[in-house]
């Protein structure tokens, strides 16, 4: 006589319960959250580059501007420190941030890597190899 009931959801077919491990369960939230993460992290990067990039640019503006006059603005003087020091907070904070990102990317990239070789040689669409003439319609 076989038994009609189904099995709960911590049972496995043979009705002993199942070994529930935290470890799985949190390394599907990390992989889960690490595509999102990678993008975010990349972008805000890139947004970083950027900025140092018009920051560095203002920089050589206002030195070349106030190199115009005679003045150096390697000189010892207040007001070329206080060139040299206009956007040191801005460039300060932008490699920070930049860093930050470039890690949190790296992190999440490498996440997603060691999910992908666990995964083993399954293809990653999980269908058929198709050639140019099969997407053309050839």
């Amino acid at each position: 006589m076989e038994s009609s009931e189904t099995p709960t959801p911590g049972q496995s077919d043979s009705g002993q319960p199942e070994s529930t491990s935290p470890g799985p369960a949190q390394h599907s939230r990390l992989v889960r959250y690490a595509r999102p993460v990678l993008i975010a992290g990349a972008v805000v990067a890139v947004v970083c580059l950027v900025l140092l990039v018009i920051i560095f640019l203002l920089d050589s503006f206002n030195a070349t501007v106030y190199s115009v006059g005679g003045k150096n603005i390697g000189d010892a003087t207040e007001e070329a420190g206080q060139i040299r020091d206009l956007y040191l907070g801005a460039r300060v904070g932008g490699i920070a941030v930049l860093i930050v990102s470039v890690l949190t990317a790296a992190a999440a990239a490498a996440v997603l890597v060691r999910e992908q070789r666990k995964a083993g040689d399954e293809d990653a669409d999980g269908g058929e190899d198709l050639g140019f003439d099969d997407l053309a319609g050839r």
